[in-house]
């Protein structure tokens, strides 16, 4: 059997008592980080006096090697029980995880997935942003033409919109966002359930102003909905009824979907 587990995104006490009796009989444990499993399960084993079953195997399972495991994986190593634990937080949000799940789906293997804590919903409830839907967008790319693209999206989705961001991108971040909308609301959230946990709120700059060039530790951005939804963005099938020439339509619904324009546009020569 497969199940995935998370682990605290801060503070050890959110841990739950599902979570620990699944990482204290697992047979083998697949870890993002292997060293960060065996100091949660030393932490557990200390405070909370949890016994672990003995001669437990620790594999490293991370956004890297992930495919490349996979794709050597046979259904009988599932017939142990076997643990999937991220660094911190919910397995497959912005981890790996979902790849497990689909070849567990794929090879009828069964499978379970623990609920606990993320800083997606954390953040969102935190932010008092009242809009009910909300859309996660996690880390945008790291430059380019892409990361314009992506935070663009970000911004006009029509939903509060939760984005990743690492320290060292963080000023670069707020700078874009205030050069793009300088009157959107944002909420920041800084080390969620750790000890130096902060809340901020205001537009780009206002947290600019704050934060005083102290941009350390891991942030969670919350981008307040625009005041108007655009429900007539265009699609790909609005794109497909213009009279325009192929080769314009697939560089058109790449812009809009991240494809490849050569492969859209083989594509749709084939339709």
């Amino acid at each position: 059997m497969l199940s995935l587990v998370p682990t605290p995104i801060g503070n050890i006490g959110d841990i739950s008592l599902r979570a620990i009796d699944a990482l204290s009989e697992a047979d083998t444990l697949l870890c993002e980080d292997t060293r960060v499993t065996k100091k949660l399960i030393h932490i557990l084993k200390e405070r909370y006096n949890t016994v672990f079953k003995e001669n437990q195997n620790f594999i490293s399972l991370h956004s890297h090697n992930e495919k490349e495991f996979i794709d050597k994986l046979e259904p009988s190593f599932f017939q142990e029980n076997v643990i999937y634990a991220s660094d911190a937080g919910m397995p497959g949000i912005s981890d790996p995880g979902q790849a497990l799940v689909k070849y567990a789906q794929e090879n009828d293997i069964k499978y379970d997935v623990l609920p606990g804590a993320n800083a997606v919903l954390t953040a969102f409830v935190a932010s008092g942003f009242v809009e009910t839907q909300m859309l996660f967008w996690g880390f945008l790319p790291h430059k380019g033409k892409d990361r314009q693209a992506s935070l663009l999206g970000a911004l006009n989705s029509g939903f509060t919109t939760i984005v990743y961001e690492s320290p060292h991108r963080l000023e670069k971040f707020l700078n874009e966002l205030n050069i793009e909308d300088s009157e959107r609301k944002i909420f920041l959230a800084k080390e969620l359930t750790k000890k130096y946990q902060r809340y901020l709120f205001g537009t780009a700059k206002e947290c600019l102003d704050k934060l005083d060039k102290n941009f350390r530790g891991e942030w969670v951005v919350v981008i307040k909905a625009s005041s108007k939804h655009n429900a007539s963005a265009i699609s790909q099938n609005d794109i497909l009824e213009l009279d325009l020439p192929k080769k314009v339509q697939a560089k058109l619904i790449s812009k809009i979907t991240g494809e490849n324009t050569k492969e859209c546009y083989k594509r749709l020569l084939n339709t």
